[in-house]
């Protein structure tokens, strides 16, 4: 529990009331009980945060309230943000191997990690300082992870992986995996042998049931602060750049080289190949087939500059009137004929 005085000093903001009134939780306006903080971005929120049961609001506009304490900040959504590890903290995991563990005598484990039940630790890993495995964790040969980084229960890394510091890597995603390579020879797909690995830098945070191939001979990368939604694929030699986000179901095909800050909204399909600026915007469902350079805004199947595309969806639109006017001017033009 918390003061608002002491929240407002922690969120870098000011108390509006009683700063001395004691928070206990923080919920939305429509489920807030007494002694709860909620919040309001704008005023049919604060509305109804007003009418609730809650001790205080979190603002970032002129608003005032005869009956509420307010804790005004710069921008409320990112006070929310701060805000809820400190009601809803994570939970701690102590320091140890679990008995049912299996480590290679070969691995460095750092005295402060974590490493859960039925873990399989392979040969000359190494576990950095307060990482976490919670469970089940499979780790091949060779692999590194950084310190602070969390592997939620499931998750598989091939050999050679490389995860950096305050990685959040969720349920059941599988990261190295062999890449999609084949030629065909005398009438079969040989497989290609995919022998790079892939690299995941620092405060990356990867959804559940995610995929990320090894590369074929280099590695498959993804940048510092980048953001992936679950169900996602990348494919191999793939780079992504630094904090980007890309949504749910994405496929991006092998060696296509993604910018810094850009956005790959759901589920988006980029071919092979194909280089994508920085602060790129790709809306949702769009089959990229061609490079996008810096700054652009593409959608569509396949995907082209946004005004481009919105000018032919309108135009689609409008082809059954224009359809309809075409055969009555067939129909005019026949009767004057007879």
């Amino acid at each position: 529990m918390f003061t608002a005085a002491q929240l407002a000093q922690e969120l870098q903001g000011e108390v509006v009331g009683d700063g001395s009134v004691v928070l206990t939780g923080f919920a939305p306006a429509v489920t807030a009980k007494a002694g709860d903080l909620t919040f309001a971005e704008n005023e049919a929120f604060f509305a109804k945060a007003e009418q609730s049961a809650a001790a205080a609001i979190l603002v970032d506009g002129p608003f005032t309230s005869a009956c509420k304490v307010l804790l005004r900040v710069p921008n409320a959504r990112i006070a929310f943000a701060r805000v809820l590890p400190l009601f809803f903290p994570e939970k701690k995991f102590p320091a140890g191997v679990h008995p049912s563990a299996v480590v290679a005598p070969s691995a460095q484990i750092d005295p402060t990690a974590h490493v859960g039940p039925f873990c399989h630790i392979g040969e000359e890993v190494q576990i950095g300082a307060r990482a976490v495995l919670q469970g089940g964790n499979h780790l091949g040969d060779h692999c590194v992870i950084g310190a602070e980084t969390n592997l939620f229960p499931g998750v598989i890394l091939y050999s050679l992986t490389r995860i950096g510091r305050r990685v959040r890597i969720h349920a059941g995603t599988v990261i190295g995996a062999d890449g999609f390579g084949y030629v065909f020879d005398a009438g079969i797909h040989r497989k290609v042998p995919q022998v790079g690995l892939v690299i995941i830098h620092d405060d990356v945070e990867i959804g559940a049931n995610v995929t990320i191939d090894r590369g074929a001979l280099g590695p498959t990368v993804i940048g510092p602060g980048t953001k992936i939604d679950n169900l996602v694929q990348i494919a191999h030699n793939v780079t992504v750049g630094e904090h980007c986000l890309v949504v749910a179901q994405v496929g991006v095909a092998g060696s296509t080289q993604i910018g810094n800050y850009t956005t790959l909204a759901g589920q988006v399909g980029l071919a092979g190949h194909l280089k994508i600026g920085d602060k790129v915007i790709v809306a949702a469902q769009s089959g990229v087939m061609h490079d996008i350079p810096d700054g652009g805004k593409w959608l569509g199947a396949p995907a082209q500059p946004d005004r481009e595309a919105k000018r032919q969806i309108i135009a689609l639109h409008q082809l059954p009137a224009l359809i309809r006017r075409v055969h009555e001017l067939e129909k005019r033009l026949a009767e004057k004929a007879e």
